[in-house]
């Protein structure tokens, strides 16, 4: 897998997750007034998650959302399929907030802000979605990316092998890559 690092360097990969098929509720079917999203971002969370792997075994993983999450009404706290538990927390989004945080959700912020976050979780097997980064720029290891009737993530292969952490193969084969 790092042979596949070295090769494609900080490409950034897009990844289509066939979320409509599999989703428990349609986009755009949400709850009367709702976010139309929240429901795909939830599903796809956990499913990067799942498929997420840290150094050490942990039983309890923390959850952290920085900044204003508009999408992520419906990610409480929960078990990964792996029986791990998560527990959301909600942090400032500065840097020094981040001790603790195994995963962090970065909402609506400025994009220095989010680099800002970003680099304070470099190296320290921190996984890092952004919520509203389409184009990556913030350097988030997963960049949540929204079209009119689905939901589909950038991958950051160059965040994912700074990270420490390991990201199931799966990921990569079901990936796209965008020039």
């Amino acid at each position: 897998m790092n042979n596949i690092f070295r090769i494609l360097g900080p490409v950034a990969l897009v990844s289509s997750i066939p979320l409509l098929g599999a989703a428990d509720m349609p986009l755009g079917a949400g709850i009367s007034g709702g976010d139309p999203f929240a429901g795909a971002v939830a599903r796809t969370v956990k499913a990067i998650v799942d498929y997420t792997r840290w150094p050490q075994k942990k039983g309890l993983l923390t959850f952290c959302v920085a900044g204003d999450a508009r999408h992520a009404s419906q990610i409480g706290s929960w078990r990964t399929a792996a029986g791990q538990e998560v527990q959301r927390s909600n942090v400032a989004a500065q840097g020094s907030a981040l001790g603790g945080c195994d995963i962090v959700y970065i909402g609506s912020i400025p994009v220095a802000a989010q680099r800002h976050l970003t680099a304070a979780t470099r190296g320290k097997g921190v996984l890092t979605i952004a919520e509203a980064d389409p184009v990556n720029a913030s350097e988030a290891m997963f960049a949540l990316d929204y079209q009119p009737q689905s939901l589909s993530f950038r991958l950051n292969i160059d965040a994912v092998s700074r990270s420490g952490l390991r990201i199931d193969p799966r990921v990569l084969r079901i990936a796209k890559v965008r020039y």
